[in-house]
């Protein structure tokens, strides 16, 4: 994408009120949606939350299917959300959001058991050792997706990496939390629920182009 494109975006994305683009400094001092997102949507239903939301398409998909209920895409790219952000508005879709900051700081957009249900689709497996701390099912990152989710919340990860999949089961299965659906194969093996295979982002479509296995596990939290 050039350099033209990607400001012109940015620029729009100013202007689109279902954006939230603040900086840093914002999200650490008191975030001004925290605790309030429900006043956002001006509804009471349950808010899910998909993290590294790339263009937007699981959002914008799930939103589509589910009107009861409250989505919210996260990522660090702008222009690339931009394209669900736009379609949102363009369809009438009032129960989409996207925000433009770090995955690192959800606990700081979030408040305590404000979530009801994430998605990570196809996160950087980070395979490196030293790049642990980036793996999105980390420890750590575990507990900050614990502190926002309610009580019975649910995590969703979709993926083309065999390593991640593995690397979160491991994890799981060893800090004792408990394991709803493991499949690695979703589009050939039963049992994968309706919004795992219904959707596929661009990404997805490439790496099934390429004969990769689409890989999927959902999961709850007890720490």
């Amino acid at each position: 994408m050039g350099s033209k494109n990607k400001l012109k975006r940015f620029k729009e994305n100013e202007t689109f009120p279902n954006v939230i683009q603040p900086t840093r400094e914002e999200v650490l001092n008191n975030f001004t949606h925290k605790g309030k997102w429900h006043s956002f949507f001006k509804n009471s239903n349950p808010i899910i939350i998909e993290l590294g939301c790339g263009k937007g398409e699981y959002t914008i998909a799930l939103a589509e299917k589910n009107p009861d209920k409250n989505f919210i895409g996260i990522d660090i790219k702008g222009a690339r959300f931009w394209r669900g952000a736009k379609t949102a508005l363009e369809e009438g879709l009032s129960n989409v959001a996207f925000i433009r900051t770090q995955i690192e700081l959800v606990d700081f957009i979030f408040a305590k058991n404000e979530v009801d249900e994430i998605w990570i689709t196809f996160p950087d497996p980070q395979i490196k050792y030293q790049r642990t701390k980036h793996r999105m099912t980390n420890q750590e990152f575990l507990k900050k997706y614990h502190h926002i989710l309610k009580e019975d919340g649910i995590i969703n990860l979709k993926t083309d990496s065999e390593f991640m999949h593995g690397y979160t089961l491991g994890l799981l299965h060893g800090e004792g939390h408990e394991i709803l659906h493991a499949n690695h194969n979703v589009y050939k093996n039963d049992g994968a629920p309706e919004e795992v295979t219904s959707t596929q982002t661009f990404y997805e479509k490439q790496y099934l182009e390429v004969g990769k296995s689409i890989t999927y596990i959902q999961f709850k939290l007890n720490f």
